[in-house]
């Protein structure tokens, strides 16, 4: 029988859901903002008028987004960065994590090896060697710039590895006396059994590929290559203008009837609804694979 919570315990409960909610309005509200400016007049998202409620609706920035190609020309970039980059991301996540999961005597040299990824994300060479190695390989300007210098991502290694040395050795041990190598091992044993883990570090890779833009504005030399969110990039610091000289007179209408401030805020937002349409599927692996992947030693 449960007995009875104390008035301490209750109180914490309390206070818990209150300072969980007001985190949760502080990441929603300007979302809501957003959208509500992107709905709003122009001239009351001029004026600053908008705030949780659209003022004038009207969707007038969607129809002008829709029909400019280069918004969809990054879009279609991005998404061929996350597919791309999320399988070549776990492949190698998986390959790294699987050896390093291992005791010393079954693998010698792992605590070096570990130690050698590990210390990537305490130091790093800098921007100037990173770019110039990128250079010399010859992938500057293409999709590989995107998704190959960011192929192996240390923290989901080690949260990976971490979930396989808690599986249990008995299974492993099972599959060898049957004949079974490391390969058939890892993708009959390791790989269903690591759902929780394995879709969490997907739903990182695909979020971090996705939101990247820092990467895209140096490593693309021109701006048609650029993914969604470093065209959004400079989209938002600064609406370049030129890019209307040769608009049709659908496009012309549409553009006296928006301002460039409910422009930036429709684009932001379709930007963020791939993202919000992936996670709920994803999110009940989540909290699982963070903690059964990052508590063993």
């Amino acid at each position: 029988m449960v007995g009875q919570a104390s008035f301490s315990r209750t109180l914490f409960t309390i206070f818990n859901h209150i300072f969980l909610f007001l985190f949760a309005l502080m990441a929603i509200l300007p979302f809501v903002n957003v959208l509500a400016i992107s709905l709003s007049d122009k001239s009351a998202a001029a004026a600053g008028l908008v705030k949780l409620w659209p003022i004038g609706f009207n969707l007038n920035s969607y129809k002008f987004v829709f029909l400019r190609h280069e918004f969809f020309t990054a879009a279609f970039i991005s998404l061929q960065r996350v597919v791309i980059g999320s399988i070549i991301s776990m492949l190698m996540t998986v390959l790294v994590a699987y050896p390093l999961s291992k005791e010393e005597r079954s693998f010698p040299g792992r605590t070096l090896y570990a130690w050698l990824f590990v210390i990537t994300i305490l130091f790093n060479g800098g921007l100037i060697p990173w770019y110039m190695t990128i250079k010399m390989t010859g992938i500057l300007d293409s999709i590989w710039a995107l998704v190959l210098p960011s192929a192996v991502q240390v923290f989901n290694c080690i949260l990976l590895l971490n979930f396989f040395r808690g599986l249990p050795k008995a299974l492993e041990e099972a599959a060898f006396v049957d004949g079974a190598n490391h390969w058939t091992t890892l993708w009959r044993i390791y790989i269903p059994l690591s759902t929780p883990a394995l879709a969490t570090v997907t739903l990182f890779s695909i979020v971090g590929h996705w939101n990247s833009w820092f990467d895209g504005l140096i490593l693309m030399n021109s701006p048609t290559h650029y993914p969604l969110q470093s065209y959004l990039q400079t989209v938002v610091v600064k609406l370049d203008t030129s890019t209307f000289a040769n608009i049709d007179p659908a496009q012309a209408k549409l553009l006296s009837q928006i301002s460039d401030r409910t422009v930036k805020a429709a684009q932001i937002f379709m930007a963020a609804v791939p993202i919000l349409l992936i996670y709920p599927f994803l999110q009940k692996y989540f909290m699982a694979g963070i903690v059964l992947g990052s508590v063993k030693e």
